[in-house]
């Protein structure tokens, strides 16, 4: 049994990697160690479930405590990867021009199994020993001259989908390609790449053309954990064809080791199954079931050792996960509990099994799926016998598949709604619906995996077996992502509202005083009050105007005290990475206008926002006599109980606050005033455009008179100084990240604020702080300096 001391000094440890987040983190953990220290020796009373942390404890072990976790706080920025002398990326940014791509060609190896991304194109990680730029041509293919470097560091590495297929972890090969720096996030809510790469140790990615073959490659080895991984799934593919087989193999190995399609794993993260997808502890229980059952006859030290060799194999085989390794190092202790004849502490063991990863790779306390299943299995173990005790008027074994969920979610939603801001109302509903079937399909996906290990062909056919139950499993989750309300924007919370969340969780958990019923209901409500008053608030008071950092059409969004305007959503990519996370981020789950610019076509964006949020009222140009819009999205928006507003060309619409007034569609010129501002977005506009536009007395002056606020849009290239002065700009913004010096000189004269999204991200103005970006340029100019 784990001793108080021991506990003590591990939560000391994960409370100072915690710490981390705040510059005065170490300060923190010395502060609330050197309390406790005082309230012990001044003899203040602990709660009954505190006194494991007092008895037997003196002063001195929470000063012990104390430094360990000060230690922490230095410790995990010791172990930040850091960027080589000689990594690929410094090659880039000692270019005359690092901010654009380099064509190379790099020499390297393979390092992970390659995956297929949403674009259809082959994503691996790849180990470079050799760069060598191109930086002319003479002919065909020849090269005028040419900079070699020897290189180390890792590079994240995207190919067409013909170029990729067929590579393997370890092959060498050579990659033409674009080298560039990876780019944080550039709107609110985005998602942080170069973050991500850099929590991998990579400082660089490489978008390649072509893979070569060096000739003195030799062929692929007849053996490797990689191999048994395509073995698995090709044998489940082979008896239930697609989506069916690829899920299934992620119900066994993860989605991490199986090459899922998007669609399918969005739609389970949406209805609250990612869980079902990802390697974690409850694989671990059945490999030891099936071990156990296996081996009952033979010895505890043989049972021991078939599990832990089974262990090891499931750990490297689905990739070794952080979620994987805690869930592994609970199994051991599980194993090992009969040798020693005592009997295992769960709660001890998965305090130590998080403490051991940590200090192994103290990084993973940022890694997302590593929280999930601390805090997962911590709900599981503390709040379960609760609920339990709560449904004992229900048989037990429904009881416990109500109350595993419910026990689960708990500890996980706050850090869900943290992370992401979206809540899934239907999830508690459809776990405690689908647990016995995705058991019994799990269970038989592990038993078709061994075989297909064994022989191919036994594996596809128990495979087979499965296919009824999990095509029911697939079409009940899709049939569930479809339901009104199925997803709930909340807005991202605050670090303040996630730690007052958890304290209200473990006061629940530790203080016996809290237990009755009425006392824990108005800790529940005062949770759910800490969620949604906020976001009530902001909404209904919020007036924000947000310019997305977007590539090709403006995306512009207006928030004016609870009603949300989109204007435009670019293309699907756009749509998807950009628009619906700000929206999600800023818990908007309605549009109540919706504006395309430009005629909409099957590439659009809107097809991901009506499929994701509700838009009450969708309007576009007329492009025709008989044409109001995109005859399938009307369609969509139709289904969706949604309106369409034609945009007339040379009127004026009223959006709520907003006026729309579309100039002219070739090239796009449309005019926004939004309360006291007039928003000009320009196209790229040639001479003789940019005269028409000007002696034609096109550009409007607002209802009032000129409006206090100019704001001009446009992509940065040359304007002529008499529309410069037409428009009278006090504020520019420029889609790209350089603007034409003749132009940024005029407006500097005016005393025009000037910001490039490409440098700056997104814009946002609110009637607080005004004008802002999301991103500080000098950040990433400084960023190798």
């Amino acid at each position: 049994m784990t001793s108080a001391p021991l506990v003590v000094l591990c939560l000391a440890y994960i409370l100072g990697l915690l710490c981390t987040r705040f510059i005065w983190g170490g300060v923190v953990v010395l502060t609330l160690t050197g309390a406790i220290a005082a309230i012990l020796l001044l003899k203040v009373p602990f709660p009954k479930r505190l006194e494991v942390l007092k008895a037997g404890l003196q002063p001195r072990i929470w000063l012990i405590a104390g430094a360990i976790g000060f230690l922490a706080t230095l410790y995990l920025p010791l172990r930040q990867p850091q960027i080589g002398v000689n990594d690929i990326s410094r090659f880039v940014a000692a270019s005359d021009a690092p901010t654009q791509q380099q064509l190379v060609n790099v020499f390297g190896k393979v390092a992970s199994e390659p995956r297929l991304t949403r674009s259809n194109r082959i994503q691996f990680w790849f180990e470079p020993n050799q760069v060598i730029e191109i930086v002319g041509t003479s002919g065909r293919g020849g090269s005028d001259t040419a900079k070699t470097q020897t290189v180390t560091g890792k590079l994240y590495v995207t190919v067409p989908l013909l170029q990729g297929t067929g590579l393997y972890p370890g092959q060498r090969v050579e990659v033409t390609g674009r080298l560039y720096l990876p780019q944080p996030a550039a709107n609110p809510g985005g998602f942080d790449f170069q973050a991500y790469l850099a929590r991998e140790g990579t400082f660089a990615g490489l978008a390649g053309r072509q893979v070569n073959f060096p000739s003195s490659a030799g062929s692929p080895p007849t053996w490797g954990l990689w191999q048994l991984r395509r073995r698995i799934l090709r044998a489940q593919v082979r008896g239930l064809g697609v989506p069916e087989g690829p899920v299934l193999s992620a119900m066994v190995l993860g989605r991490r080791a199986v090459d899922l399609p998007h669609d399918i794993r969005e739609r389970f993260m949406q209805v609250g199954l990612a869980h079902v997808l990802a390697a974690s502890g409850f694989h671990v229980a059945v490999i030891l079931g099936l071990v156990r059952a296996v081996t009952r006859r033979f010895s505890e030290k043989a049972q021991f050792g078939y599990g832990a060799a089974v262990l090891i194999i499931y750990v490297f085989v689905t990739g070794g996960s952080p979620s994987v390794l805690r869930a592994a190092l609970m199994g051991s202790a599980a194993l090992l509990a009969p040798l020693m004849q005592r009997q295992v502490n769960a709660l001890g063991s998965l305090l130590l099994a998080a403490t051991f990863l940590l200090i192994w790779n103290p990084l993973w306390i940022w890694d997302l799926g590593f929280q999930m299943s601390f805090l997962a299995t911590l709900g599981l173990l503390v709040s379960t016998p609760a609920v339990l005790k709560r449904l004992d008027w229900l048989p037990p074994a429904i009881a416990s598949l109500i109350a595993v969920p419910i026990a689960a979610s708990v500890w996980v939603l706050p850090l869900q709604l943290y992370t992401f801001g979206v809540l899934a109302p239907y999830s508690i509903k459809l776990n405690i619906l689908l647990s016995l079937p995705l058991a019994g399909i799990t269970l038989g996906g592990f038993i078709s995996a061994i075989a297909a290990a064994i022989w191919p062909l036994a594996g596809t056919a128990i495979a087979w077996l499965l296919y009824y139950p999990l095509k029911l499993t697939i079409n009940i989750v899709e049939f569930v992502s479809q339901l009104p309300g199925n997803s709930i924007a909340t807005g991202t919370l605050s670090i303040v509202q996630l730690v007052i969340l958890y304290g209200i969780v473990v006061s629940v958990w530790l203080i016996p005083w809290l237990h009755q019923k009425r006392r824990w209901m108005l800790g529940l409500l005062f949770a759910v009050g800490l969620v949604v008053v906020p976001v009530f608030y902001a909404q209904t008071t919020v007036f924000q105007i947000t310019a997305l950092a977007t590539r090709g059409d403006p995306v512009l969004v207006v928030q004016d005290r609870g009603k949300a305007i989109v204007i435009n959503s670019g293309d699907e990519a756009t749509a998807r990475y950009a628009v619906l996370p700000f929206l999600r981020q800023q818990g908007v789950n309605q549009i109540d206008w919706a504006i395309a610019t430009t005629p909409v076509n099957y590439r659009s964006g809107w097809y991901q926002v009506l499929d994701s949020l509700r838009v009450r009222v969708f309007s576009s140009p007329e492009t025709g006599p008989h044409q109001t819009g995109d005859r399938p999205l009307l369609t969509t928006l139709s289904n969706r109980k949604g309106s369409y507003h034609p945009l007339p060309v040379g009127q004026t619409l009223a959006v709520g606050t907003t006026g729309v007034h579309v100039v002219s569609l070739k090239p796009p010129v449309v005019q926004f005033q939004i309360r006291n501002q007039m928003w000009f977005l320009l196209g790229d506009l040639n001479p003789s455009e940019q005269s028409r536009l000007v002696t034609a007395g096109a550009l409007l002056e607002g209802e009032n008179g000129p409006a206090p606020l100019r704001v001009l849009w446009w992509s940065g290239e040359q304007l002529a100084p008499y529309l410069v002065e037409a428009l009278q700009p006090s504020v520019a913004i420029a889609s790209n990240d350089a603007i034409d010096p003749e132009t940024e000189r005029l407006l500097r004269q005016r005393n025009t604020q000037i910001y490039a999204i490409g440098r700056e991200g997104a814009i946002q103005w609110n009637s607080r702080d005004g004008f802002g970006s999301t991103l500080d340029p000098r950040e990433n100019e400084n960023l190798f300096l």
